[in-house]
């Protein structure tokens, strides 16, 4: 089972698999907004900056490590 990580992304739209993912970087906005951004979009064109949620298949899926938060950026 797949538990959400990231608390602040729990009071908005379940985001499925990115909960749990390496791959994720909360990104906020000025005006309070946070989104769920793929940081493998940086290096691969077939992984959308920001997947359309909630995501529940992932071919560039890898858990993250237990206890560790996404990182956060604006």
């Amino acid at each position: 089972m797949l538990a959400p990580v990231t608390s602040a992304l729990m009071a908005g739209p379940p985001v499925g698999l990115c909960d749990s993912c390496r791959h994720q970087r909360v990104v906020r906005n000025t005006r309070g907004s946070i989104f769920s951004l793929c940081e493998r979009s940086r290096e691969d064109e077939r992984y959308p900056r920001y997947p359309r949620l909630p995501v529940l298949s992932c071919p560039g899926y890898e858990p993250r490590a237990p206890g560790c938060e996404p990182e956060a950026g604006e």
